[in-house]
């Protein structure tokens, strides 16, 4: 009876094999491996945030102008684990949305609030995830559906909710409504050091905190 080795992938391992070109030697293809290579989003987008009211979204903003729509790293609902995202938001469902050729004609126009979906946390949150720019819907992620836990689980940019196109003209202005890396942590820094009340629906005390984030931001960039 034949042994089955223990590791069936161990004939397809690299081995270095000593070879030579133009009498200089070559060195293995190992040499050039580095641990902290940039990820795909240090490489190709650039990160933006959107707050609606103080919970933080990202999205990824690529050259070519596609836009991924993400939970921020802070975002509540990692903390409190995910248990359900709907694309079925009472009066439309993104999922349905359809587009077709290289214009993408046919694709929902959403605004920055406009909601792309519903998730639902494990102690029962639910929190409306929103478009965050002005543009065209070209795809939701409807593997989220069915596995909501990869929102937990996925690298930064791979648990998408949505891809949106930004006309060429709005995005300068798409940019500028937009929160840079540096102005998301100096955001959750002042959010931290404000005082919290007791009432989630005080008007006021929202607005105040706003004004101070605002305030801080400016000075922060000036």
């Amino acid at each position: 009876m034949s042994v089955l080795s223990e590791d069936p992938l161990e004939a397809f391992y690299f081995e270095h094999e000593e070879q030579e070109i133009c009498g200089q030697p070559v060195s293995p293809i190992t040499d050039g491996y580095q641990e902290d290579y940039p990820s795909v989003v240090d490489r190709f987008f650039t990160r933006y945030y959107y707050f609606k009211g103080e919970v933080p979204y990202q999205v990824l903003y690529h050259s070519n102008r596609i836009c991924l729509i993400c939970l921020a790293p802070d975002h509540p609902a990692l903390s409190q684990g995910i248990s359900s995202v709907n694309f079925d938001i009472g009066n439309v469902d993104r999922s349905q949305n359809v587009v077709k050729g290289k214009g993408k004609k046919g694709g929902m126009i959403l605004q920055a609030e406009s909601t792309l979906a519903l998730v639902t946390t494990e102690n029962g949150e639910t929190y409306k995830v929103p478009s965050c720019i002005r543009g065209k819907l070209v795809e939701v992620n409807t593997g989220l559906v069915e596995e909501p836990k990869l929102l937990e689980q996925l690298p930064e940019g791979a648990g998408y909710f949505a891809i949106l196109l930004p006309k060429i003209e709005n995005c300068d202005a798409i940019k500028a409504s937009l929160l840079t890396q540096e102005q998301y942590e100096e955001r959750l820094k002042i959010q931290k050091e404000v005082p919290k009340t007791n009432t989630s629906d005080d008007t006021e005390t929202r607005s105040h905190t706003e004004e101070i984030v605002k305030r801080e931001l400016v000075n922060s960039v000036a």
